[in-house]
Order: structure tokens, then sequence, then C-alpha cells
């Protein structure tokens, strides 16, 4: 790639005001966040394909297993090449999978959308996803927290723009079809024409953010920052671990079986959102009370509590601590999701509210995370390990759809399901939250054995 994507063309001069980061890391995130809003179109590809609800859905596994796969992959990559070059690969991978995808419904071949959107797109995701996060926390030594929410909020408020956004292009580009009428699905020829518009919208705004990420200068911090007041805090570690050493340590594992538990939970829900909610409501003659429209803006409102989530409790968390807040996203999310599966069916307010809840404790482990990682192995490669131990969101990719199709299209066929069809589904995703909240019950600080030697070196890494 040309040498103005290099790392030492972006580093910030003197006086570099940090907050001018955050926008390029946003304007990355949102556009890969459109990932969470493809139930809007999934009912439409189901009948476009003739296929079943869960062919569909590998289509966003492949994509969040090619994720978690090129983040571990690409994690040392990002590192040393710096957030330019990874924000520009990531959106020459994401705009063509965009692109091969909309040939693949165009030409009706299944196995394009799979390769366009699942395998090349996904590769974007990854490298996008973590592309300003080491960054962000390299900026606000001070709070990781907040850092690690705001590289992350984007990402989960993708689907806030791409939803409203994919319903009116949708209509648009399919005079026939209307969102405000039940059981009205748009062609597949305007899905196509919409993935054509994002690969074009999603290219210039992806642009930007690689154009205006910057990062500090070797020994820079901010103005009145006492690293003392960090190190004092429980599961804090002062000294650098190596990526190579952070998968040697039981920590990494149990962080991935939290990470793993978390997160499946979420895309049980999110995967599935807009049929979801139709689902759930649905009369004794077979039709929902919820409308198309309706079904779209509550997927808009996940993505809102997800957003708000990555912020809100990911900044929280810099004052409780990360264990304390994952004990809350495992624990009080288990009792929501059971009282999802139990009594989600009796009022629509009280579907929403807990869904809503559950949404944001999903967004919000997934901003924690990387201060999790930052706390017990240190700055040094935290892009590295966060890279590696997406490979958990790879796994739940693969695990949470397949859970609620599996069990789905074994209940009975879309547009004829009802809540009572959910609630396997959904206690299995309560049972994985207990183990998560068990596996967060044994994280202690990382054995000195793995720490590496304090040279001028990690002492560089740890900084910058």
């Amino acid at each position: 790639m040309p040498s103005f994507l290099d790392r030492d063309r972006i580093v910030a001069p003197p006086g570099f005001n940090r907050w001018l980061v955050p926008p390029a890391a946003l304007a990355v995130h949102l556009c890969i966040g459109q990932v969470y809003a493809t139930s809007v179109y999934k009912n439409a590809l189901v009948a476009h394909f003739d296929a079943s609800l869960t062919q569909i859905g590998i289509v966003f596994s492949i994509a969040i297993v090619m994720l978690g796969l090129s983040a571990a992959i690409c994690g040392t990559w990002v590192d040393r090449n710096g957030p330019r070059k990874a924000m520009a690969a990531s959106a020459l991978f994401w705009v063509t999978g965009f692109l091969v995808g909309a040939l693949g419904i165009a030409t009706n071949q299944l196995w394009l959308l799979y390769l366009g959107y699942g395998f090349i797109g996904g590769i974007g995701l990854g490298i996008g996803y973590i592309s300003p996060v080491s960054t962000l926390i390299k900026w606000f030594p001070d709070r990781p927290g907040l850092a690690t929410g705001m590289a992350i909020m984007g990402f989960g408020g993708g689907a806030l723009v791409a939803s409203p956004l994919s319903t009116r292009l949708l209509a648009l580009y399919d005079p026939a079809y209307d969102a405000s009428v039940t059981g009205s699905t748009p062609s597949g020829s305007a899905v196509a024409m919409l993935f054509v518009t994002f690969a074009v919208v999603y290219a210039l705004f992806m642009s930007y953010g690689a154009l205006t990420i910057r990062v500090p200068a070797d020994g820079w911090k901010p103005d009145g920052f006492d690293p003392s007041t960090i190190r004092s805090k429980a599961l804090v570690t002062t000294a650098s671990v190596s990526a190579r050493n952070a998968i040697r340590t039981p920590q990494f594992y149990l962080l991935w079986v939290i990470l793993f538990c978390n997160v499946t939970a979420g895309i049980g829900i999110l995967e599935q959102a807009a049929p979801m909610i139709q689902d759930f409501f649905r009369g004794g003659d077979g039709t929902s009370t919820v409308a198309v429209a309706a079904a779209g803006g509550f997927v808009g409102l996940l993505s809102m509590a997800n957003m708000a989530g990555r912020f809100v409790w990911s900044s929280t968390s810099d004052v409780i601590g990360r264990k304390p807040i994952y004990m809350v996203y495992l624990g009080v999310g288990l009792v929501t999701y059971l009282l999802l599966a139990l009594f989600g069916q009796t009022s629509t307010a009280l579907f929403v509210l807990f869904a809503v809840v559950i949404l944001s404790f999903y967004g919000g482990g997934f901003a924690t995370i990387p201060a999790y990682l930052r706390d017990l192995f240190g700055t040094y490669q935290v892009g590295a390990i966060h890279g590696r131990l997406l490979t958990a969101w790879s796994a739940a990719g693969i695990a949470g759809p397949l859970i609620v199709n599996g069990f789905l299209d074994a209940e009975g066929t879309p547009g004829a399901l009802v809540a009572a069809n959910y609630r396997p589904a959904l206690l299995t995703m309560v049972g994985l939250l207990a183990v998560g909240f068990v596996a967060n019950l044994l994280v202690r600080p990382v054995s000195e054995k793995f720490h590496e030697p304090r040279t001028e070196r990690t002492e560089e890494g740890s900084r910058a």
C-alpha cells in the first residue's frame, strides 16, 4: 500500500487534541456495524433464494467467523503498521464484500453471497474492528474503559443507521414493498441494489476515518495524568505480556469463555430480531400484531441499546472495575434472559425492555473486554491479544445463529412461529450465561512468569 498509509506518517504533532481521534474510529465502526442490521432483509433473502432460515443465517455466521479469524491473524500486523493502513485494508475488503454479495443476489447464486458478504466482507470486519481499539487505549490511558467504549460504540450503533436506511432504500428500489404492511417482502433485486448503495456510501466514510486517524508520539501522556493512580487498582498490571505469552495464560481462556458466552447470548436475539418480535406477538389467525416497519424500528432500538451499553457500561467499569461489571453483564443478563423466555410474550413493552437490557450488556461486554485485557496484560501488544481473543466471537457467530435457527427450523416455518417456539433456544442461552458468570469469578492476576523483561522495546510498546 502507499507510504502515506504508514504508521510514521500519522504520528500526532505536539499539542494535538486527542478528542479528534474518536470520530475517525466511529467513521469505520458505524460502517462495519451494518452487520447487525441483516435481520431487516433476512426474510427477503429466504424468499429470493427459496432457502431456510439456517441457510441464510450462515451468511451472518461466516461474516462473524471471518471477523474473529482475521482479527486474530492480522492483530500483530495492525499493531505494527498502524491504524491508517488497517482502516484502508478494512474498507477495501468490506466494500468488495458488498459488491460480490450483490452479484450473488442478482444472479441467484447463494454461494457468491457467502463468499462476498460472508468471507470477504468478514475479513474487512475483523481488521476494521480492531484497528482503532489499541490506538484509543493509548490516547486515553487515564480512562481505558471510556476509550474502548468510544472505539466500539459505533459498531453497536451501525444498525441504528443501517436499519431504517435499509427499509427506506428497499421501498425505493421495490415500489411493491410496503414496510407498514405485515408480510410484505422486498424483492431480491432490491436487496442487491441496497448492497451496491452501501458499498459506495461506506467506501466514502471509511476513507474519511483512515485519512484522519492519528497515533500518539512516543512518551506522550495526557496533561496531569499520573500512572500510579491506575497501577494501584486491583487486577491492573504494571508489567507487559506479549501476545505469544498471553495465549499461554489461564486468564486468556477464561476471558475467551466469558466473551463467547456473552456474545452467543446477544447474537441469539440480534440475528433474529425483526422476525422474533413479530412471532412473539402472533395472534390465533397467524397474523402478527407487530408490523414490518415496527419490527425494523425494534432492530434500530436494539442498536441504540447495544451502542449505549458499549459507552455507558464500559465507562462505568473505569469506576467499579472490569471483573465486577462482568458479574453484572452475565448475572443480571442471565436473569433477564430467563424473564424474556418465560414472560416476554405477555406485553410488547416488557419484551422490548428485556431485549434492550440484554443488548446493552452485550454491547458493554464487547466494549469492556479490551480494557480487561489491558488491565491483565498491559498495553504492550493489547491489539494483537484482542485480535486473538475475538476468535471467541467467531465461535459465537456460529453457535448463536445455529442454536436459534436450529430450534426454530425444528419448531415450524417462518411466518408461523410463536413465542413458545423460541423458549428452548432462549433457555439454552441462560445456561451459557451461567457458564460465563462462573468463568469471570475465576479470573486472577497474571503470573509474573508470563511478564516480559523490562526493556526499552516493551516500555515503548506500553507508551505508544
